[in-house]
């Protein structure tokens, strides 16, 4: 029998200072009990559901609610819509980089060094990994030689454009030489890919094939609009007339498009299966062999699969399909709309993994199961949806949100942007502190200073390098059918070039470590702190919190085998031992390099080095 209850302890939502409920004359009220007690229960789960609430939204990169003035004088704005910015980043932190400033303007004069350094990390990637007699990447798995396949093909619209910077007054058959046979190699993949294998896989890697295709057609455009802009595509691809043939005949990449077009579009069309309103209120799911589990990456991907279809997808002749469907753009909105609002950003502002459905509760259909694990590309590869969903409909508040995602993870590696330097000091002999997705201002994936990554993991920085640069790339619009309010738009673009430059100063931090970690090969390591650091880190020592609640890195360590993740399958990284050695690699934790260790060095290292720095060309020069 209870002679009280004390309130203050058992639901301090209802006591006043600390108030006793006894019971009168030594009778218990049952009623009054009962009714307490669901009053109780009640309050403890709203408190519950509010502080969890409060714990999984973002603090520094809270998508708004109220947009921006579309560019777009035909767009239909609210009166309420806000006027458009300066800067995308708060004035101090704007104001505050003045050596990036600086750098980003302060000649004609590009550094020449960066670039070359960029190049020769994609001739060492293609002269040692790349295999001709296979056609592909012999050492990737089939997900990430795609995204090696994207990061080359991004690569060589960067060399397109700046070769003349880089060799001036060298013939210019000679640059097409070097052009043509790095896309010979993108072709000779089109037919090493393992595409029917692919369609058998998880939704997410289906989506890389798509994105990977997609960069390959907007390589052949930029090139041809740079160096052939008299050429013009008929239904006759040679002209009959030879003299008409010399001066307007397109380039020979042309000839390719189709097939590039038609995989894009056959896996874009298979991928949408994984789209469901059913569970979650719509949602990719990962992977279909699995119990639902819809993730960051996967919608990440199906966002920017589909606003790069809709922009850059020419039609497939093959199969009628035409260009500017209006199912990629729709698919890429209600994507983008799903990802921002189901709750996917911690405290930090960063994308956590992805959420499950609890089947404890009979009939749920909700995604409310979430798994907090951060890794850096669910950081990356919505800046690609971010920066076409602006290009297509003109609405500003697109850009404004990439800001805000880039900053965060900014913050998370522990740089400062106002100071344009680290937030911590080093110590001998010590790491500097975990602060979420890296240390000392350099990008880390939670296994890099111990070395137990994956080779899904070692793609995972490159892949965010990658999409920061097409996200910072001057804007332009895409959308031919409207008129354009023209201020608005050099407003826009000087406010993205203001807030990109202010990142230059990261990101040249990273790229001068990934350059440190270059063995005599010029090999890029997967952990670019290590000789900074020079520390060797075990698990149990590289200050992060592994164990933590709702936290599965199934990445580099695979699906667990429940009811949460599935009991008839499971998902093993990399196909098989997760941090097994790369062919040639050694494993040994007492090695003086850190970047021997564990999986070693590998091609998904290398399109790592390759992607950040080109991401410090591209940036340096476009900002």
């Amino acid at each position: 029998m209870l002679s009280h209850i004390n309130i203050s302890s058992a639901c301090p939502l209802l006591a006043h200072n600390g108030t006793v409920i006894q019971t009168l004359g030594g009778r218990e009220i049952a009623f009054g009990f009962r009714l307490l007690t669901q009053i109780h229960t009640m309050a403890v789960s709203l408190l519950a559901i509010i502080l969890y609430g409060l714990a999984a939204l973002p603090s520094a990169s809270a998508v708004t609610n109220t947009r921006y003035c579309s560019v777009l004088e035909s767009a239909s704005s609210s009166s309420e819509c806000r006027s458009l910015p300066n800067n995308f980043l708060q004035e101090r932190v704007a104001s505050a980089s003045a050596s990036a400033t600086a750098f980003a303007s302060s000649g004609s004069t590009p550094d020449i060094t960066i670039l070359q350094n960029t190049f020769k990390a994609l001739a060492d990637l293609q002269n040692d990994y790349f295999k001709q007699a296979k056609n592909n990447w012999p050492d990737s798995i089939d997900w990430t030689g795609a995204v090696v396949q994207t990061i080359v093909s991004g690569t060589m619209s960067t060399l397109t454009q700046s070769l003349d910077a880089a060799v001036p007054g060298q013939d210019w058959k000679q640059k097409e030489n070097l052009l043509s046979f790095l896309h010979e190699q993108i072709v000779s993949y089109y037919f090493g890919q393992q595409a029917d294998r692919i369609l058998t896989e998880a939704y997410d890697d289906v989506l890389w094939v798509v994105l990977g295709w997609i960069e390959a057609i907007k390589f052949r455009r930029l090139h041809e609009d740079l160096h052939y802009p008299d050429g013009g595509f008929s239904d006759k691809s040679i002209p009959e007339d030879i003299t008409q043939a010399v001066k307007t005949m397109t380039w020979h990449g042309q000839f390719w498009v189709d097939s590039f077009a038609q995989r894009s579009n056959d896996f874009w069309d298979y991928a949408t299966q994984g789209w469901d309103t059913k569970l979650c209120n719509g949602g990719m799911t990962w992977n279909p062999r699995l119990e639902t589990y819809k993730n960051a990456i996967t919608n990440e991907l199906y966002i920017a699969g589909s606003i790069s279809m809709y922009q850059y997808f020419p039609g497939d002749r093959l199969n009628g399909t035409g260009s500017h469907d209006a199912r990629h753009l729709q698919a890429a909105k209600d994507g983008y709309k799903w990802l921002t609002n189901v709750n996917m950003t911690n405290g930090q502002g960063l994308f956590v993994d992805g959420f499950h459905i609890n089947h404890n509760i009979p009939g749920n259909t909700k995604c409310d199961q979430r798994d907090e694990m951060v890794y850096t590309y669910n950081q990356g590869v919505v800046l690609t949806g971010n920066r076409g969903l602006f290009s297509v409909t003109g609405d500003p508040s697109y850009i404004e949100d990439g800001h805000e995602f880039v900053k965060s993870v900014i913050a998370a590696t522990g740089w400062d942007l106002q100071s344009g330097t680290p937030v911590d000091s080093l110590s001998s002999g010590k790491l500097p502190p975990w602060h979420g997705l890296g240390r000392y201002g350099f990008m880390e994936d939670q296994c890099d200073a111990s070395a137990t990554c994956s080779q899904d993991s070692q793609t995972f920085k490159g892949i965010y390098f990658h999409h920061l640069t097409a996200f910072c790339r001057p804007l332009e619009l895409t959308h031919g059918n409207t008129k354009v309010n023209e201020q608005a738009l050099m407003q826009v673009r000087r406010a993205h070039a203001a807030s990109c430059r202010t990142y230059i100063d990261w990101v040249k931090h990273n790229a001068d470590a990934a350059l440190k970690t270059r063995d005599g090969n010029g090999h890029f390591g997967m952990w670019w702190g290590a000789n900074v650091f020079n520390v060797n880190a075990a698990r149990s020592a590289d200050g992060i919190d592994h164990f933590a609640a709702n936290k599965t890195d199934y990445r580099n360590e695979g699906t667990p085998r429940n009811a949460v993740w599935g009991v008839q399958d499971v998902f093993v990284p990399g196909g098989g031992n997760a941090t097994a050695s790369a062919s040639g690699q050694t494993s040994s934790a007492g090695s003086g390099d850190p970047n021997s260790r564990g999986r070693g060095r590998t091609v998904e290292t290398q399109a790592g080095g390759l992607a950040l720095l080109r991401a410090y060309w591209e940036i340096s020069q476009s900002s």
